[in-house]
């Protein structure tokens, strides 16, 4: 009934997000079908191509791992995409193990939970690469609102369901706006006179700053500009902004 990444009827919505917060949104993204069948395509065939080509630096990463620390190569987590749906997001490991039962769901500064193949990992977003799975699959899209845990799902506005409209992407233009998140959730801790949590922090001051360009993504949708996002990223990360 809901093919991934291609936007289904308005009846087919969950009923959660049936709702007139999120109609103007649905309607946007609906006189873009063409945009929308391209972009899906395009992830499949790009992530086939890229899955292929980088075997060899998913070895060669893999076996960092294993002889930088004990644990499995491959983190993964419940996280949330298109329509609510619950998948299992696929990462390098670039923590300790068990490292999210011992603290926070979000990483924080210098956070001593990333081992030191993770900071190296983290700095160039390799860990990001299995994510090319969750592409493939049609569960995470190049380009869309980041997945998040059901924790932080639960804690959206009847708006913020909107981005729920879209498969999950790897990268965004909040995404680039808040590539040093950690850095800034250490100086949202300092600023807070009382005690609280770092996912506290995250939820209260950071994930609505997020949402703003997530939600203006979805009424300006064009793919051509996502593929810009996608050489923004790059660049980004390889510290070579303008």
């Amino acid at each position: 009934m809901k093919r991934h990444g291609m936007l289904c009827k308005w009846e087919e919505l969950p009923e959660f997000m049936r709702t007139k917060e999120v109609f103007p949104y649905y309607k946007a993204l609906k006189s873009h079908f063409i945009g929308l069948f391209i972009k899906r395509i395009f992830d499949f065939f790009i992530s086939t191509i890229l899955l292929f080509l980088l075997v060899p630096v998913f070895l060669i990463v893999a076996l960092w791992i294993k002889l930088d620390t004990k644990g499995p190569i491959f983190y993964t987590q419940k996280r949330v995409t298109q329509y609510g749906r619950i998948f299992w997001i696929y990462k390098f490991r670039t923590m300790a193990e068990n490292a999210d039962q011992a603290g926070s769901l979000v990483t924080v500064g210098q956070d001593p939970r990333i081992t030191r193949a993770g900071r190296w990992l983290r700095k160039y977003r390799l860990d990001e690469l299995p994510q090319l799975m969750n592409i493939w699959k049609g569960e995470m899209s190049f380009v869309g609102t980041r997945p998040e845990v059901v924790r932080y799902v639960k804690q959206y506005t009847k708006e913020m369901y909107a981005t729920l409209l879209m498969p999950a992407g790897v990268t965004s233009r909040a995404s680039i706006v808040f590539k040093d998140e950690d850095r800034l959730l250490e100086k949202g801790m300092r600023e807070t006179k009382e005690k609280t949590s770092p996912d506290e922090i995250y939820v209260q001051k950071i994930l609505p700053e997020k949402m703003k360009y997530n939600l203006d993504a979805l009424k300006e949708f064009c793919f051509l500009e996502e593929l810009g996002l996608m050489c923004g990223t790059i660049k980004k990360v390889l510290g070579k902004e303008g």
